[in-house]
């Protein structure tokens, strides 16, 4: 059967709405389930949604385990909230299961398991994996002989891990041009700013340069410079290519940024905290309430 090679690509305008709404997800569902890692997931929608419907990503919701598809590896799984909300916009499964994360049974589990939901491609949740396992799957396409990408999503934090940095050189050894990884740069991790958890992660943009990788810096809330840097990624030859993307843990919503220790990382929020930065999503994008 003829796939469609890309879904379509959404107007500015239509992404936006769909930052809007995911966004308000993200804060429903981890507040009605009292758990779960909201701000990391704020921080990358805007990259997730650009990547899914902004016309860069391949893939199928019919057909799941298409070996044509480009794949998307969430490696900071934490952030999984986000990715839940994506998939389920995507039409990978019903929107009405998304109440139900970390609820008994439900396969929203708290990190990504590939063997109970469609369109998760790796299990991840202990931090370093996720590159590496990119990196297997772009060798594979080599192997293969097809012409897939694969992108994968990183913390900040996450990047204080050594086997991020052996799957870096790995990459380039291989010149794994079909790989992409994405820095989702918050700046905060879960014991405090990442600048003082380890202060030699900075500077962040060099390093990745001096391990061979195309290198590009963006605003991670900026749509257009968003979508610029997966068409810049795209086109380089011979060469792996990391997005670092600066982002506010929470997207500057009020009741994270007033927890100046981590950013409420792992913590939801209360149902008046969560009434608070609805209303606050509703202003910034000139949305009125509704859409959650």
């Amino acid at each position: 059967m003829e796939r469609q090679a890309r879904m379509r690509a959404r107007t500015h305008e239509e992404l936006l709405e769909t930052i809007w709404r995911l966004s308000r997800q993200i804060i429903a569902i981890t507040t009605k389930a009292g758990s779960g890692h909201p701000s990391s997931s704020l921080s990358e929608i805007d990259i997730l949604t650009a990547l899914y419907f902004g016309g860069v990503l391949r893939y199928d919701p019919e057909y799941p385990e298409w070996p044509d598809r480009d794949r998307f590896i969430l490696s900071k799984g934490h952030g999984v909230p986000g990715l839940y909300a994506v998939l389920a916009e995507a039409g990978y499964f019903d929107p009405a299961l998304l109440p139900t994360l970390r609820e008994l049974g439900s396969p929203l589990e708290g990190h990504p398991n590939m063997r109970v939901l469609p369109g998760i491609e790796a299990s991840t949740g202990s931090l370093g994996q996720g590159l590496s396992i990119g990196l297997g799957h772009a060798l594979a396409a080599r192997v293969d002989g097809r012409d897939y990408r694969v992108y994968v999503l990183i913390g900040d934090g996450e990047a204080d891990e050594g086997q991020i940095w052996e799957a870096a050189m790995a990459a380039a050894k291989y010149r794994t041009d079909n790989l992409t990884a994405i820095l989702d740069y918050n700046k905060y991790q879960q014991t405090g700013a990442v600048a003082e958890v380890m202060p030699s992660l900075a500077p962040v943009a060099e390093k990745w340069q001096a391990f061979g990788w195309h290198t590009v810096e963006i605003d991670g809330h900026d749509l257009t410079a968003i979508l610029r840097a997966f068409d810049e990624a795209r086109q380089r030859v011979g060469q792996p290519q990391i997005i670092i993307a600066h982002t506010l843990k929470g997207r500057g919503l009020s009741p994270f940024e007033q927890d100046e220790t981590n950013r409420k990382h792992g913590v939801p929020l209360t149902p008046d905290e969560a009434e608070i930065a609805l209303a606050e999503l509703d202003r910034t994008f000139g949305r009125t309430s509704g859409g959650g």
